[in-house]
């Protein structure tokens, strides 16, 4: 566990550019002295105080409204003022000049909430919760972080791990009777114990992964030959003409980017350039590129020009795939990304006797989900932003719903792994210890999420993250 520094630590918590009120915050044992020296006398806590700010030579430097906060009744748990002058960057920065020479140092990002956290103000959820709180990209998300915040998701594992430790009490116990004619483990419902903490995480891990999602999204790269209306779809998605859209093929040459949401659900969506061969060193950079998103995206949306495959011909994706797949097998990169591909007719308009909807495409014994659309006319649209929305899994959020991150995610199997493995040990005898270390692992694991068992190197990433004022 980190070691909290008695330091006093000075940041600007406002963003940088001109506003009507900006803010420099100080935390830290030094604070009641640097008030005094700035303010010329310490503000009563919790008191709104309006006041000079005066600079060395006692000169003005602004005026505004000082904030004392008393340890530890304060967001970091010491000692904090906040100096709330106008919000110009050169005053900004004068004011926290100001406060540096008067023995603070400036803050580490993320410090002041690290603080709060190793103060035991906040556990590490709610920590990275301000954090989702600040980057928020929807209302939801704003809704989540604040229940996250609030401690419901800390609430929740706290109530598993409480669980375990009642679980563990009689593992262990059976463990102290192993040489008595007593069975602990069948008296105290072990098993049907352990069958319920299960059912619990599996509701944890339902909630959280929906909170990873409206916290991080889904990347979905729009992928096909030129001219196939790769930049029409981004559009017809987007809902506004970010790229170019032409007749000549190749007009796409860069990646081109958007984000969307769908009822809360952040969407990145990449326009990439027409997978073709080509001598032309431009076009070629931005096909490698392509490809190299098309390999991370969550989601590939294989785009394939209507007017130019017989719809009735069940090789029609033949050319399309070879392309995707470059030199690799067609059927060994089908292996890894039939589960991501979702294949788009577009120009349905064109046709003869258009046909338009959702369905599937069956290639080399891959069932892929296909839509026929016309991009242009925004037919078949909604259906694709349905699909995104329901093929990774997201639901609209719940009342009780919370904010959650990838590293939570994984703390979460790693605990369902660990509780299916003390299941299997008790269903097949093994020994007391193999299930009690199961037990203990999956506690600490846990323990990790809220930040109960955490190293140095998980808070520095963490809240590395943070802007250097919060």
């Amino acid at each position: 566990m980190a070691q909290l520094d008695t330091d006093t630590i000075s940041a600007i918590a406002t963003p940088p550019g001109r506003g009507g009120v900006g803010i420099v915050r100080v935390s830290g044992p030094a604070v009641s002295e640097i008030a005094e020296t700035i303010c010329g006398k310490l503000p009563e806590a919790r008191t709104a105080t309006v006041t000079n700010f005066l600079s060395t030579d006692s000169s003005v430097l602004d005026s505004g409204i000082a904030l004392y906060f008393s340890a530890p009744n304060s967001f970091t748990g010491e000692d904090v003022l906040e100096l709330q002058g106008h919000g110009g960057y050169q005053v900004l920065n004068a004011l926290l000049r100001r406060t540096l020479e008067c023995g603070a140092r400036l803050a580490r990002p993320g410090e002041f909430t690290e603080r709060a956290f190793l103060n035991d103000k906040v556990d590490l959820l709610q920590a990275e919760a301000i954090a989702d709180l600040i980057e928020a990209g929807s209302e939801q998300a704003v809704r989540s972080a604040m229940r996250t915040l609030q401690g419901v998701f800390s609430a929740r594992v706290e109530e598993l791990v409480n669980q375990l430790i009642s679980i563990r009490v009689n593992v262990e116990a059976a463990i102290d009777f192993s040489d008595e004619d007593i069975d602990v483990l069948a008296d105290t419902g072990v098993a049907s114990a352990l069958t319920e903490a299960t059912n619990l995480l599996l509701a944890i891990f339902k909630q959280a992964n929906q909170g990873a999602l409206l916290q991080e999204g889904i990347s979905v790269v729009i992928a096909g030959a030129p001219n196939a209306g790769k930049s029409s779809l981004l559009n017809a998605l987007a809902g506004n003409e970010s790229a170019i859209v032409t007749d000549i093929p190749g007009t796409t040459r860069d990646l081109l980017k958007e984000q969307l949401s769908l009822d809360g659900l952040p969407v990145h969506i990449t326009d990439t350039a027409g997978l073709r061969e080509s001598e032309d060193q431009v076009e070629l950079e931005g096909v490698r590129r392509a490809r190299q998103v098309i390999s991370q995206a969550d989601r590939i949306l294989l785009l394939i020009d209507a007017t130019t495959i017989d719809l009735d011909d069940s090789e029609f994706l033949s050319d399309a795939l070879t392309l995707l797949a470059q030199e690799q097998d067609t059927g060994a990169w089908l292996e890894e990304y039939a589960d991501r591909l979702c294949v788009v007719i577009n120009k349905t308009d064109l046709l003869e006797d258009p046909v338009n909807g959702q369905g599937s495409t069956n290639y080399q014994e891959h069932v892929l989900t296909s839509f026929h659309i016309s991009a242009k006319q925004g037919l078949g649209i909604d259906a694709i932003k349905s699909y995104l929305q329901s093929s990774c899994g997201f639901e609209a959020m719940t009342e009780d719903g919370f904010i959650a991150r990838e590293r939570h995610i994984q703390a979460l199997k790693k605990t369902e792994k660990l509780l299916d493995s003390a299941r299997s040990g008790v269903s097949k005898q093994l020994p007391l210890e193999l299930i009690a270390e199961d037990l203990r692992l999956a506690q600490q694991s846990l323990g990790s999420i809220t930040g109960q068992v955490s190293s140095d190197d998980l808070l520095g990433e963490i809240f590395s993250s943070f802007c250097i004022g919060k």
